[in-house]
């Protein structure tokens, strides 16, 4: 039963109670209508509560005859109190005992109020005492990715809630728009079909955010509205999902070179990852490390004042990156390698060439241009030259190509045909494929432009070599 379920359930069980000292004032006050009102509403409360808990836990449940029992109770006290033709209190008197296995009943004599209470309040109690002892609270987590190249910014957490025999997991990926160069929404993009086989999916058309109201609600895009490549469909902005969950996470989907919080040429920057809407919205953040904690804090405390630092100290977490994780928990015997990609890394002799993971980014496209687009006919130039040596693994940017329709699209027809090229001349793997770990895994050494790749690159303590635009 979830938690929202279970405090209903226990909600439940003390309107119950506080009705039975309505029918005890009743009694005593001799208005037997009344009396006989409030036990029927009661019946209609146990038989409310029943459907609840048959519904979430089943038949079987332990505090289900006992909810039984405290319906006889209810129909032999109104059975009784309507066929009295004689004032409580007065001429004779009833008892309620225990009989048949210790379920209760109640005698054919006219009942006084202070055993009609204590009937009413000893089936109820061992209800109450059911119900937190016999009903285990579940939660219910959810995980939003938008794209399935950034699933590992969350796969390690999830991995966590779905082993929990005490949580129920869901992912749902949801759709997200290109935005068009005048910021309108362009083609929209569902991912669902990326993922791994072994992660089940769930359709964001099918979960009734407003009716289960998860515990827990996962994201890793923190941008809103506020990205001007793409945008998710807004129901899921942050600021709208806060609403339906009692804690709604945020997980960067990058990894950012440690840095120092006292260090104030270092922090030069730190503003657009920290003052986000997603960052701003969440109940918790997680970060890198507790020197990544540090500038968050600090960047956060200095944008709402000195007086708010305890709430982002309580706020901001420094537990590590699920994407870390990833790659520090898979080998290369774990991978699957396409046929493709083999034929190219596979010398005649059947040895293995090295393998360059080339990462080209798209700030550097968009900051370069011409240029990068002429660094990168160079460095195709250089590897098919030396093809029997060595192989590139080519990784652009997923947003490569929203990003440059919507802020470069004079490039679009230059970038695509270098696309064609490089892949119509087998001059190197390419890889557009939503596992970014793999090619972090699968190669020896990185080269390529500054991104958050280059700090996950690090983690596997092979070589990380920038490239310059500058030197062709």
């Amino acid at each position: 039963m979830r938690k929202a379920q279970k405090k209903q359930a226990e909600d439940f069980v003390e309107l119950l109670g506080q009705a039975h000292e309505e029918i005890r004032k009743a009694v005593e006050q001799q208005n037997i209508q009344t009396a006989l009102t409030l036990l029927a509403d009661c019946q209609e409360g146990a038989v409310s509560l029943g459907g609840l808990i048959e519904t979430t836990e089943g038949q079987d449940a332990a505090v289900i005859p006992l909810l039984e029992e405290y319906c006889e109770v209810l129909f032999n006290i109104h059975t009784k109190l309507r066929e009295s033709k004689v004032a409580f209190g007065f001429k004779e008197s009833c008892g309620i005992e225990d009989m048949d296995e210790g379920r209760p009943y109640v005698k054919t004599a006219d009942l006084r109020e202070r055993e009609i209470y204590q009937a009413l309040s000893q089936s109820l109690i061992k209800i109450s005492i059911s119900i937190k002892k016999d009903i285990k609270i579940r939660r219910e987590a959810v995980f939003l990715p938008y794209k399935a190249s950034m699933w590992d910014s969350l796969e390690s957490v999830w991995k966590a809630a779905d082993e929990d025999p005490d949580c129920d997991a869901y992912v749902i990926p949801i759709p997200y728009y290109d935005r068009k160069p005048d910021g309108s929404f362009g083609e929209m993009h569902y991912e669902a079909d990326q993922y791994p086989e072994y992660v089940p999916m769930t359709s964001y058309e099918a979960y009734d955010f407003e009716k289960r109201r998860p515990d827990m609600i996962f994201i890793h895009n923190p941008y809103d509205e506020c990205n001007y490549v793409t945008s998710i469909m807004p129901f899921f902005y942050s600021k709208n999902l806060k609403q339906f969950t009692q804690q709604l996470i945020y997980i960067p989907y990058f990894i950012l070179g440690e840095i120092n919080a006292e260090d104030q040429q270092a922090m030069e920057g730190m503003d657009k990852f920290c003052l986000l809407p997603g960052v701003l919205n969440a109940d918790k953040v997680i970060v890198q490390s507790e020197d990544m904690r540090q500038a968050y804090i600090k960047i956060l405390t200095k944008a709402s004042g000195e007086k708010t630092k305890q709430y982002w100290e309580k706020k901001i977490l420094g537990l590590g990156s699920p994407k870390v994780d990833k790659i520090q928990s898979a080998g290369v015997e774990d991978l699957k390698i396409p046929e493709e990609w083999t034929k190219l890394i596979r010398k005649p002799d059947g040895e293995r060439k090295k393998i360059i993971m080339y990462n080209t980014s798209v700030s550097a496209l968009l900051e370069h241009s011409e240029k990068m687009l002429a660094k990168m006919r160079s460095v195709f130039r250089i590897f098919q030259e030396n093809r029997e040596e060595a192989v590139l693994l080519w990784r652009p940017h997923p947003l490569m190509k929203a990003a440059i329709e919507s802020m470069r699209p004079r490039l679009w027809k230059e970038y695509q045909e270098l696309v064609e090229q490089y892949r119509g001349e087998n001059i190197g793997i390419y890889d557009d494929s939503p596992d970014m770990d793999r090619a972090v895994i699968v190669s020896d050494a990185y080269y390529g432009d500054w991104s958050s790749i280059v700090h996950l690159y690090r983690e596997t303590g092979k070589p990380v070599m920038i490239q310059d635009v500058e030197i062709l």
